[in-house]
């Protein structure tokens, strides 16, 4: 598709099921105030035909977005990411200044829940900022031949990670041995793009530990996302214990000082608080 596309989706459950998330090539997903999470869906082997629904920005997910190069899609913003963002910090385009024209309201839900955007008019908005359309970076992953080669570890087929307490924050990931991928459920629903009525499988499930402190009265956070810290990688249906780091504004899985490799395929990365993994992880064989 060119150039790489990063959309500020919602995940609250007013904003399931999403749309166009199962053609992400990486989301990730951060805490937001509320202790909600909200999504930041990568795509760069292909777009959409429709993303959403979009929500506001935070300095975080323009920080990751900037350091991936990527084009960045928002409606609303934080205070610190609006001025990030004023400042065009990153390429980027918000429904704030297109709602109506760019972004469309979908008649089937409430706001906030139900701004998108099409692919066609992602395309037209780097147009009208004058964006780079070509592709400026590429992910630093490394990657197995086969699927046979990550299978060393512990055994884990059925991951919880918990945000809260609130069980429309935990994820439940479930091994697929024939696909040699994960189905993803919440509250006992299935992920599922309502978009094309297909699955969210994916390849590698990535939790990092980063740093997070309140910054206002609202709740809102602020995140490091360049000191890295532990990690957890689960594919193949095994489970690694790794560090992250921030290689050249991407977040990646790191074993004995060198990348450590990833499965082809889709990619789901949670950033939990350094409180950490041990709190927010849980896995059976």
């Amino acid at each position: 598709m060119g150039q790489t596309c990063s959309c500020n989706n919602q995940q609250p459950p007013g904003g399931r099921p999403q749309s166009g998330i199962s053609q992400a090539d990486v989301v990730y997903e951060f805490l937001a105030e509320g202790n909600m999470t909200r999504f930041l869906a990568l795509f760069q082997s292909e777009l959409p035909e429709t993303v959403g629904p979009i929500r506001s920005a935070r300095d975080y997910f323009v920080y990751l977005s900037k350091g991936m190069d990527a084009f960045y899609v928002a409606h609303g913003y934080s205070p610190d990411a609006k001025a990030l963002l004023d400042r065009k910090y990153v390429d980027h385009i918000n429904g704030m200044q297109y709602d109506g024209t760019l972004f469309k309201r979908s008649s089937d839900r409430k706001a906030p829940h139900n701004s998108y955007i099409s692919g066609e008019n992602i395309k037209a908005a780097m147009e009208k900022t004058n964006s780079s359309t070509e592709i400026v970076k590429v992910p630093e992953f490394a990657f197995h031949d086969s699927v046979e080669d990550a299978r060393v570890g512990d055994i884990a087929t059925m991951i919880d990670i918990r945000f809260s307490s609130d069980k429309n924050f935990i994820s439940t990931f479930s091994y697929d041995p024939e696909n040699a991928t994960y189905d993803r459920m919440v509250n006992g629903i299935k992920t599922i793009d309502k978009l094309n009525d297909t699955p969210v499988g994916v390849s590698n499930i990535l939790v990092l530990e980063a740093g997070h402190r309140t910054i206002d009265s609202v709740g809102r956070l602020a995140v490091d996302i360049e000191s890295g810290g532990k990690a957890i990688l689960f594919q193949a249906g095994i489970a690694k214990e790794l560090e992250w780091k921030n290689i050249d504004g991407f977040l990646v899985p790191v074993e004995n000082g060198e990348l450590a490799k990833l499965v082809p395929g889709r990619t789901w990365v949670h950033i939990v608080p350094t409180s950490g993994i041990s709190k927010s992880v849980t896995y059976t064989p």
